[in-house]
This record gives C-alpha cells, structure tokens and sequence, in this order.
C-alpha cells in the first residue's frame, strides 16, 4: 500500500470513529422510531449535514479519494472537532490546517437536554452563539416551527425570522421580533467579532432583506432577557405567552429561552391543546395541510 492509500485509509478511519461517537439528538436530529443497529450517525446524516453528497462521503471513509480542505473544514465541525481533532484530521490529510474556525459549544449537555423534555407545558429552545439554534422541546417545535426539517448549517433564528413567510403570520408583531432579534445579534458580534459563520449570516441577510439592512447598520443592541410575545398559531389561534432567558453556567454561550403562559389563561389551555396534539397533518405556513415529520 503506498504512502498515499495509507493517508488516504487512515483519514477514513478517523472520520469513520468520530462519527460513531456521536448521536442524532447532539447534532438536533431526530432519533426516529427504529433502533439502530451500530452507534453513532449514519453516513448519509454526516453527508446531508456537511452539504455533500453521500457516496463521495462514503468514498471519502473508504479511503477510495481525498478530501478538499474546505470539504475537511465542513466535517470538522459536523463531527464535532476540537481544535486537536480538527488538527490532526489536517494533518493525516496532508492539508495545510490553517486557522480553526471561531467555534462555541455547541452540543448541548445530556442534563439539559432532559430540562428541555421534562418541559411539556412550556416550549424550549436552546440558542448559541450567532442565535444558531442547538435544541429545542417538542412544544416548541410544534409552536413555531419544526427545526428537524431545516438543515443544520441554516438552523438559526434570526434567519428563520427572516427568510421563513410563515413567520410573518405566525408573529403578529414580526417588525418588533425581527428588530428584537437583529439587536440580540448585534450583542453577538460583538462577542465573537471574528466568527466567520456570523459575519456570512449578517451579509446573507442584509442582502437577502432590505428591514434587515436598515435594522443592523441601525447600531441598536440588547441582550436576551425577558418579555412577552405575541402569538397566531395556525391549529390553537392566538396566543400570549411570556419569555424568559436562562444562562448556562457551564456553556455561557448557550441560552435556553423558556415560553410559558399563566394557568387558566387561553394561552395556557392553547399551549397544553399543543403539547397534547400527535396529529399526523399540521397546517402549513400556506393553511394548507401538510405531512407531520416526527418532531425530535
């Protein structure tokens, strides 16, 4: 075997070992009802999420060719790569490594996940740097969208506000959410002024959407707290429900946002009439129906 089939086996293998350590629930997949027969991912999940195909990436853990180093830069941070994992992929590809990527925490901890799932009345939604969304409740999902169906890479909300038309309906107030959600970004960047997955997001979006050009060079900023905010869901009708911010001492980057309603309200009745609700249609953003993906 050359030198070269040896590099080429050994980026496999490594690729092939990081995917089996993780699970659909760390990358906010859905498990799906079928036990797996091997841990960790599947290849076609890595392949969906790093953008690629899956039999080049099948070739790729095959040892059968190389990988680019944009193509490396992109798995690196779909397995979850430290700064020494990330290294070491380079360096057994034979790539200049360049520098890693501006990375925050973003697999959320088992103990939080199971804070979000022991929330049935109230919707949760965990939001990290950038406002990238990592995780969420099924009573979120089903109050504002399902996140399962969005890819990964574009799962985060100040874009799902934004290039989502359903959520102009879904928020009667979306000039104020929107404006909420630039101003909360803003507080980001200037956090991380070199994360280059935020600065990408801040020109997409100001290209794509002229309020939030304005809003952005606007220089307003705030930092998550808490609120209210209206609702006009389209099976419960119209809800108010309040918001609250909690911190994750362990992960300062990770945020969960908390909806909640008081007890004996509409709002409270309408949210517990969600949390019930195993419908296998929902409306669309149109009123049409559509088919129900299994929420996470």
């Amino acid at each position: 075997m050359s030198s070269d089939n040896g590099r080429l086996k050994e980026v496999g293998d490594f690729l092939r070992a990081r995917r089996a350590e993780l699970s659909p629930q760390i990358v906010g997949l859905a498990a799906g009802p079928v036990t797996r027969r091997v841990p960790g991912l599947r290849r076609e999940e890595v392949a969906r999420l790093a953008a690629i195909s899956t039999d080049y990436y099948r070739r790729l853990e095959q040892g059968r060719i190389a990988a680019s180093g944009p193509v490396l830069d992109q798995l690196a941070q779909v397995l979850r790569l430290d700064d020494d994992q990330r290294a070491y992929l380079f360096e057994l590809a034979g790539k200049p490594a360049g520098k890693p990527r501006v990375t925050q925490a973003r697999a959320i901890s088992p103990q939080l996940r199971r804070l979000l799932d022991q929330m049935p009345e109230a919707a949760a939604l965990v939001l990290g740097s950038g406002m990238d969304i990592l995780a969420w409740n099924r009573l979120a999902a089903a109050l504002i969208t399902d996140f399962a169906r969005i890819p990964e890479h574009e799962r985060n909300y100040v874009r799902v506000v934004f290039t989502d038309p359903a959520m102009r309906t879904l928020y009667p107030d979306w000039a104020d959410v929107a404006r909420k959600a630039v101003t909360n970004l803003h507080m980001d960047a200037a956090r991380h002024p070199d994360d280059p997955r935020l600065t990408e997001l801040v020109r997409e979006l100001s290209t794509r959407d002229a309020d939030f050009r304005d809003w952005w060079h606007g220089q307003h900023v705030t930092s998550k707290g808490q609120g209210t905010k209206r609702f006009h869901h389209p099976v419960v009708g119209d809800l108010t429900l309040d918001w609250d911010t909690l911190i994750c001492d362990t992960a300062p980057d990770q945020h969960v946002i908390v909806l909640t309603a008081e007890p004996g309200t509409p709002s409270h009745d309408a949210l517990r009439i969600l949390a019930s609700w195993n419908g296998e249609e929902v409306p669309d953003g149109d009123g049409t129906l559509a088919a129900r993906q299994p929420l996470p």
